[in-house]
């Protein structure tokens, strides 16, 4: 679905952006995300994973349903529906293991290891949507991937680790497979929603998927965990508005290799809030991973075409 899409909740026109906005756009959603996860750590680490996921798609409902009903928003049907859906259980699997994973493994370690999915994403938005897959974006991709190994060398193949990483390392890779499906979902979604639709269907989805569960894991948070998770729900709506809108302008490829600067925006928090050191290694990872970035998402825009607004 590389093509024209007609919108159901939207007018549909032509293209006019500048063609690096949708880049400026994911790459300061992904800065908001990153430091959504470090709220959701907290929270995860009080009252665990899966009711600080619980509480936090509420929170992330009530806040974007009201501005998009406010808009004129529609019930959508169809396909529309389905991808809202699918990806909103999709969602609540990728958010709920690496949630759990964060409670294993230092933050920007996961983050780290995360980085496989868009290289996944790359492939699979070749085969669900038809994208061809430039020679740019692999090489971007691969440069980004070689700077995680980099990273991994540093932070986890020299350090001792603890009982629980294997088990973080684990679900922080399942977690990795499931939101390389989500970025091309994420794709499908902005070309025939609004972003406010796609983030009040996200959050509503992933607690439907998630409540059955609650009689055997949910916990009720006290004290602090409350305003984290509120926190997290308010940087993760905004991130989904601004990523829904630079992937109804860019293709997958274009933007998924900027998932790596997630790392970057991980070092700069905990140096910020923690005053945790940056390694050698670190530093030279990140260098590859900006290097990949900028390989992947420089060069011709593509051709113009129509996105819901």
């Amino acid at each position: 679905m590389t093509g024209g899409a007609i919108a159901t909740t939207g007018s549909v026109m032509p293209r006019s952006d500048h063609p690096l906005l949708p880049v400026l756009a994911a790459f300061t959603a992904i800065g908001l995300l990153s430091w959504m996860d470090a709220f959701m750590k907290s929270a995860s680490l009080m009252v665990g994973a899966y009711s600080a996921l619980l509480l936090r798609a509420p929170i992330g409902f009530a806040i974007a349903a009201p501005l998009w009903l406010g808009l004129g928003g529609r019930w959508p049907r169809g396909t529309v529906l389905r991808l809202h859906l699918v990806r909103g259980v999709v969602v609540a699997g990728m958010a709920f293991l690496f949630f759990f994973s964060l409670t294993l493994l230092p933050l920007a370690q996961a983050i780290a290891i995360s980085f496989i999915a868009p290289l996944i994403a790359l492939f699979l938005a070749s085969v669900l949507l038809g994208e061809r897959i430039g020679r740019q974006a692999i090489a971007g991709a691969l440069l980004g991937l070689a700077g995680v190994a980099v990273i991994l060398a540093g932070k986890i193949w020299r350090e001792t680790l603890g009982a629980g990483a294997p088990l973080g390392i684990a679900a922080v890779l399942a977690s990795a497979v499931l939101y390389a499906w989500n970025l091309v979902l994420q794709r499908q979604q902005a070309m025939v929603a609004k972003p406010l639709e796609v983030a009040t269907f996200q959050n509503g989805v992933t607690f439907l998927t998630m409540i059955g569960f609650a009689p055997v894991f949910f916990r009720l948070p006290h004290g602090d965990a409350w305003s984290d998770i509120g926190i997290s729900a308010l940087l993760s709506v905004s991130g989904a508005l601004l990523f829904t809108w630079g992937y109804a302008r860019a293709e997958t490829q274009r933007l998924a290799p900027l998932e790596y600067s997630g790392f970057l925006w991980a070092a700069l928090f905990g140096w910020l809030f923690f005053r945790e050191p940056v390694p050698g290694p670190t530093i030279a990872g990140a260098a590859l991973i900006v290097a990949g970035c900028w390989i992947a998402t420089r060069g011709h825009p593509p051709e113009p075409e129509q996105v819901a607004v």
